[in-house]
């Protein structure tokens, strides 16, 4: 009885709603009273320009696991996207945004299908897909770097909105929106019910491969919005680098922010704060000389304890 009260204690303290930012809060708290000039403004803006692109590949992941599945193919899409923009855009933005964009879709329509139409599991589907893309990205771009100079292109990742980098802003706008979908749209609704219980929402007259090809494709479509921005900010297309472990730091926010594996439930702002929970322990090891590895171990503990807290709600 009482490791049942303990166990109801902890699930409490970790709530979705609370335990997530509670965290966010004393870490960013200790950091400013024990990392010197971690909490200045230019420290602050510099952290959500390096979180940006994870925030909206997490956003995009967000919806995938909310519906059950995984989608392990976001870094290569990033990658992808990166060789195509930085090999097009002599030929002007026009030209090369949306071919960079419509491979993208491409990915997340493979993606949808191989998911729903053929019922392959999303793990080995996307895995597969996860090197197959690396690879193609490679190909095309010969493993080179694709250097590039297009000033109206670079100010997507080097810009800034008054004081707002422009990659932020971005990222605020998908957030934005995410939510609005998730709490107010009968798509958002309907990706939950399929997580929740597939054959359920099938009954209720829900199309549930219908569903599972737009998570896909939203996922994938920001993951290529996130590599526009990061190809943009290196001033050069990367097929060996771009979208390295994207996918598992963005895996990482969302469990970490409250939205469990099983589905049937998302939580876009516990997404955010996940992706800032990330960024603030690799900022302040980096500031404070720690090994990066450490930070690594840090980061693996609290995704374990959280999906164990999750774990324990389910049972």
């Amino acid at each position: 009885m009482n490791t049942k009260k303990r166990a109801l204690g902890w699930r409490t303290l970790w709530n979705p709603n609370n335990g997530a930012p509670a965290a966010l809060l004393i870490l960013y708290v200790a950091n400013a009273i024990f990392t010197p000039r971690f909490a200045t403004v230019s420290n602050t803006l510099n952290m959500l320009l390096q979180v940006s692109t994870t925030m909206i590949i997490a956003v995009g992941m967000t919806f995938v696991i909310a519906s059950r599945g995984i989608d392990l193919t976001v870094g290569s899409t990033m990658a992808l996207v990166s060789v195509i923009v930085a090999l097009l855009i002599k030929h002007g933005i026009f030209i090369a945004i949306p071919v960079a964009l419509a491979s993208a879709l491409l990915i997340g329509l493979l993606n949808g299908f191989l998911i729903s139409r053929l019922s392959l599991e999303p793990l080995i589907a996307t895995l597969a897909a996860l090197i197959m893309w690396r690879g193609i990205a490679q190909v095309i771009g010969d493993g080179q770097l694709v250097p590039f100079a297009n000033p109206t292109f670079e100010a997507i990742g080097k810009g800034y909105l008054g004081a707002i980098p422009i990659q932020v802003v971005v990222a605020l706008i998908v957030i934005a929106a995410a939510i609005f979908c998730i709490r107010f749209t009968l798509f958002g609704r309907h990706i939950v019910a399929v997580g929740g219980n597939e054959a359920a929402a099938r009954l209720a007259g829900i199309r549930a491969f219908r569903v599972k090809y737009i998570v896909y494709i939203i996922s994938a479509l920001l993951a290529g919005l996130a590599g526009l921005i990061e190809t943009a900010r290196l001033s050069m297309g990367d097929p060996s680098k771009i979208g390295v472990n994207a996918e598992f730091d963005a895996i990482a926010a969302v469990v970490v922010g409250g939205t469990p594996f099983s589905g049937g439930r998302a939580n876009v702002l516990g997404t955010v704060v996940g992706a800032l929970i990330m960024q603030v322990i690799s900022t302040s090891f980096n500031m404070l000389l720690i090994p990066f590895t450490w930070s690594l171990v840090l980061k693996s503990v609290i995704i374990l304890f959280a999906v164990f807290l999750q774990r324990s709600r389910e049972v």
